[in-house]
């Protein structure tokens, strides 16, 4: 299947590792030019070498924190406009309301929430102008299913959800698509600190994070390589229609019969 991607450059945040590499890779493979951001030059430098050794393109990358002020701004400066910007940096860390402080809250969102409305501010209106784009959010399941135990990132990614759903229906008026992609729990680095996490708090004992997968979709987490593709396709022309929408990629676990 040609997905029309060759030559078009895309703008990852979090691209180093995790879902963002893999989305990174995925784009590579199809002939498009990634441009990976990350906070740290090593995890760049090293995913650039892999993904340039899997597809023989060497993706640019740009070593930044896009939670700093003006740093958006700087990196548009740098790399030009973009022809898919793919928000997915943030990682938000788990806890309940008594648990996360003020500051680790404002760290997170500065990073996830504000970083994702800040990015697109800066890119959309080289979008808007050209007449083309896609924007898409990487956001996470718990902003659809919200948990105490996760209240952070349960309200971060709620308020994502609803600005990648108003923006993305007022932006095809000038031709460019924004639309978001929840993904359940998905197999991370930054995933298995979340069950340990949580494997603590209802077990106990972190190292019995796994167990926490057992009662998930299929048994398992989801593979990244999963998220990768639908979000290739989805940002692909052939999904031309798609805009002001997030797909809840969570194996059905909304209706799932329970297991006991």
């Amino acid at each position: 299947m040609d997905t029309q991607l060759k030559g078009q450059r895309v703008l990852i945040t979090g691209g180093s590792k995790g879902i963002g590499y893999q989305i990174a890779l995925t784009f590579a493979q199809e002939g498009a030019q990634p441009i990976l951001v990350s906070r740290t030059q090593a995890s760049l430098d090293a995913a650039a070498q892999a993904i340039e050794q899997a597809t023989g393109i060497r993706p640019e990358v740009q070593a930044a924190d896009v939670s700093q002020p003006g740093v958006p701004e700087a990196l548009l400066q740098q790399v030009g406009e973009v022809d898919v910007l793919v928000n997915n940096a943030g990682a938000i860390p788990g806890g309940d309301i008594a648990q996360v402080d003020d500051a680790t809250w404002r760290r997170a969102w500065d990073l996830k929430v504000f970083g994702f409305i800040h990015m697109t501010r800066v890119f959309l209106p080289g979008m808007e102008r050209r007449g083309r784009g896609v924007i898409l959010n990487i956001i996470g399941q718990a902003g659809a299913a919200p948990r105490a135990d996760y209240i952070c990132g349960s309200t971060g990614n709620a308020a994502l959800m609803a600005f990648t759903c108003a923006m993305g229906g007022a932006s095809v008026q000038h031709g460019v698509r924004i639309f978001g992609i929840n993904p359940a729990p998905t197999r991370s680095d930054r995933m298995e600190g979340l069950m340990r996490f949580q494997a603590q708090q209802r077990l106990g004992d972190p190292e019995r994070w796994f167990e926490l997968t057992k009662n998930l979709a299929f048994g398992r987490l989801i593979e990244p390589d999963e998220i990768a593709k639908l979000a290739v396709l989805c940002a692909s022309p052939l999904c031309g229609y798609l805009s002001g929408t997030v797909i809840n990629v969570d194996g059905g676990m909304p209706y799932a019969t329970p297991r006991y």
